[in-house]
């Protein structure tokens, strides 16, 4: 309230002070800016897309990147939607593209499963509580897109936040994404032992 309007106008000082940036579509985040989130992080990452799919193909090599993180102690973590959910089959009926859903959460479980065929400590759930909403964290950073009706993620309204505050925007994001992996289901289950067969 003491603050002059010409202060106030110029710098952030309420619940919004964590957004860094604003983008019109995922589309529409430089990729390097997702390169260097992804690089930097020095503690974890989280991938919450329901596909996940562009990830392999407009960050690439991501496979050897993950690797490397997880090699230096960074935690990496996917969620994605399960393919043979009705909520995949609902959601391929509204964008009603030849490239399916289904074949582009499809895409992420084939490079997911190389990486864990070469003993790469990825972690991976399935869950199709985040249909709508997009959420990808790198430490401090994160990104989050929200989904509108019919369209597709790339053109998600995306916001870059940082964490900058208790209970902020980033940790009501940070508590979805725990609820999310608390909530999902293994994709890569430990293999049974001798006397569980």
């Amino acid at each position: 309230m003491l603050w002059p309007e010409a202060v106030r106008s110029a710098v952030k000082t309420g619940p919004d002070r964590e957004i860094v940036a604003v983008y019109t579509g995922r589309a529409a985040v430089p990729k390097s800016l997702w390169k260097g989130l992804i690089t930097d992080a020095k503690q974890q990452l989280v991938f919450a897309g329901y596909t996940n799919y562009f990830l392999w193909l407009e960050l690439p090599p991501l496979g050897p990147v993950l690797r490397r993180k997880i090699d230096q102690g960074v935690r990496v973590r996917f969620v994605v939607g399960d393919p043979d959910s009705e909520v995949t089959r609902q959601r391929e009926q509204i964008e009603g593209v030849p490239l399916t859903v289904t074949t582009r959460i499809k895409v992420t479980l084939d490079e997911l499963s190389k990486l864990h065929a070469a003993g790469v400590g990825v972690e991976a759930r399935y869950s199709d509580r985040h249909i709508a909403m997009s959420v990808f964290q790198f430490d401090q950073d994160m990104l989050v897109c929200l989904h509108l009706a019919n369209m597709l993620g790339h053109d998600s309204p995306t916001l870059h936040l940082r964490r900058r505050q208790d209970d902020g925007l980033f940790d009501r994001f940070a508590r979805h994404l725990d609820y999310l992996w608390e909530s999902g289901r293994d994709i890569f289950s430990p293999a049974l032992t001798e006397a569980e067969q």
